[in-house]
This record gives structure tokens, sequence and C-alpha cells, in this order.
């Protein structure tokens, strides 16, 4: 099952730590100016990217 999905048009990726091999996780992070953004996290090591994006827009989290 993919990690991720673009809900445009379709395409998918496989997510996860190089580190510790966990599928990444979705989650937000707060930024100083108090938006927000789409981040995918290790539930192991607690590292953080921001999310992939496909056809101009952050793709969904199926997990």
């Amino acid at each position: 099952m993919e990690t991720y999905r673009c809900e445009k048009c379709g395409m998918a990726v496989n997510a996860s730590c190089a580190s510790c091999t966990e599928p990444l996780v979705n989650g937000t992070l707060q930024l100083e100016d108090g938006s927000f953004v789409q981040i995918s996290k290790c539930p192991k090591c607690e590292g953080k990217i921001k999310s992939p994006q496909c056809c101009g827009m952050d793709m969904c989290c199926s997990l």
C-alpha cells in the first residue's frame, strides 16, 4: 500500500525513513507566523521532512 497519493493525477509514492526503515506518517508543523505546513515524520526517530507534492499540491497520506 502506498504512503502518499496525489488526489489530482493518482501518482503514488512509498516513503520510509532511511535511518529506521519505518514508514513515514503524516503530520503538521506550526510555523512562527502561526500557519501550518504538512510534513512527513518518522514515528521512531522523530525525523521530519516536508511532505511530498505533486501537481502543485501536497499529496494525501493514506496511513
